[in-house]
């Protein structure tokens, strides 16, 4: 058996991935708040709007070629240069069709001062979509130190570059220097370490067989993309980039935790699902406790963000960021709410319901869409951000009763999973909001208040957390001595 898909290989390879998300948590922790302090908003949100252009282009470029490659039985050589030199030509294709239209694209966006920045993104194409096949084949053999090593590195020199520029008073070049040097840098890394030397030879019924599975999730990533990445876009066309800027920012800050835990647990989860494709019972076990832990690791820091966000927006963007801290605890609590999804992509991809995952992700993007809009319209920016809260409620409640159901795990074990962590984290939130707030007229400090409202969340979280989820631990002793 290999080593990397038992369970202890894939407790290790989720600590390899969490870890590399640690490190660039730290990074980022860092250097968006410097950023901040030598950037404005509306610099900030020029940039945001062209990388959701950017982002929403490799998407449909990449058409879910390289999740293909992961799920496939065995690797093929021939496979991988086929999606690789497909790749490269829709990059290209794609890079000239921003660059000579990005004038009309940044209308509709709304930020027609952003057609400049659009056409020097579109050299972005290539060099994102010409790391899909080296990542992939890293996925498939399960070697995420290799990949965890290359993600620090590109981060960490994108955001040294973009520190040195912005200091050197580039202003918005910083942003954009930042996005090539982690690009290229992640690009040499991946091909060093995947050992991948592209050929030139293409297979056309490969790339349809390919192309079959991989356009089904690649239209629910596109649907999930459109849920991401709207608000954004209404926020631009509604409010203008000021609020764009600071809805961005916050959202970064927000996102901290997700890009910690989540993104490195769904790395690993998708191929390790994979194989477990003749273990039903096993599988549906592994998607209950990771949607349990992920729950209980991630709820506790989003609501918690919640709690603290306004002093925690004065100490680590400044003073021009004050007005933006019910953003930031807002967005912290639509993501709480979402976290006990973060098993469910990789789930549904992993057992060919492609089908669902797309459907619902439209159902998804509807809701957020219309709901964002009207939020926008009824109360700007703050309107948007409860808008979010609302619609994950419901969101988040169908995507569980979806998932369970074709996992068929019994209600009750459901709703255990999901219902305790999530509960406890805003138990905890609450009781850390109203002590900040009795403390706030006798402590003028900000940091002693964040200092003193994270202790008292920590205190009552694990109190809770030894009271009702002492299950969660033995789990995860459980899958270290498997």
């Amino acid at each position: 058996m290999d080593v990397s898909r038992t369970g202890g290989g894939i407790a290790r390879n989720v600590g390899w991935s969490i870890l590399s998300k640690v490190v660039v948590f730290s990074l980022k922790f860092v250097s968006v708040p410097i950023l901040a302090h030598l950037l404005t908003p509306a610099e900030f949100g020029i940039v945001a709007s062209g990388m959701v252009v950017i982002s929403f282009l490799i998407l449909i470029g990449g058409a879910g070629l390289a999740s293909g490659l992961v799920q496939a039985e065995k690797e093929d050589a021939e496979a991988h240069d086929t999606v690789f030199w497909t790749n490269l030509a829709v990059a290209s294709a794609l890079g000239l069709l921003l660059y000579f239209n990005a004038t009309f694209v940044a209308r509709l966006l709304g930020a027609p001062e952003a057609a400049w920045l659009l056409q020097i993104f579109a050299f972005l194409f290539p060099v994102y979509l010409g790391a899909d096949v080296a990542s992939a084949l890293l996925s498939r053999r399960m070697a995420f130190a290799r990949d965890a090593f290359w993600s620090v590195t590109s981060e960490t020199l994108g955001a040294i570059a973009a520190i040195a520029t912005a200091i050197a008073g580039f202003g918005v070049w910083a942003l954009i220097l930042q996005q090539f040097v982690s690009a290229i840098v992640r690009l040499i890394g991946l091909m060093y370490a995947s050992r991948y030397r592209p050929r030139l030879r293409f297979s056309l019924p490969k790339l349809r067989a390919l192309f079959g599975y991989g356009s089904r999730i690649a239209g629910a990533d596109f649907a999930n993309f459109i849920s991401f990445q709207s608000p954004l876009v209404v926020i631009t066309r509604a409010l203008g980039l000021s609020d764009a800027g600071a809805y961005s920012v916050a959202n970064r800050l927000s996102d901290l935790p997700n890009q910690v835990v989540l993104s490195g647990l769904m790395g690993v989860l998708f191929p390790a699902f994979s194989t477990m494709a003749n273990e039903p019972e096993r599988r549906s076990y592994a998607l209950m406790r990771s949607t349990q832990m992920t729950s209980v690791l991630l709820a506790p820091m989003l609501f918690g963000f919640w709690a603290v966000a306004e002093p925690t927006m004065k100490i680590v963007f400044g003073a021009q960021w004050t007005f933006a801290w019910p953003v930031l605890g807002l967005l912290a609590v639509a993501k709480g709410i979402m976290t006990p999804c973060g098993s469910f992509i990789p789930f549904l991809k992993a057992t060919g319901h492609a089908g669902v995952l797309w459907w619902f992700a439209l159902a998804r993007a509807s809701i957020i869409v219309v709901g964002t809009w009207i939020g926008a319209m009824l109360d700007g920016l703050t309107g948007v951000c409860l808008a979010l809260c609302i619609a994950n409620v419901f969101i988040m409640i169908g995507y569980a009763g979806v998932v369970f159901r074709v996992a068929n795990i019994p209600a009750r074990a459901a709703i255990h999973c999901v219902v305790l962590p999530l509960g406890s984290a805003i138990v905890m939130a609450a009781l850390v909001r109203l002590l900040l707030g009795y403390l706030q007229p006798h402590i003028a400090s900000d940091l002693i208040l964040l200092l003193a409202g994270a202790a008292a969340g920590g205190a009552i979280y694990l109190a809770l957390l030894v009271a009702t989820q002492r299950s969660v631990l033995s789990s995860l002793l459980a899958l270290r001595a498997g």
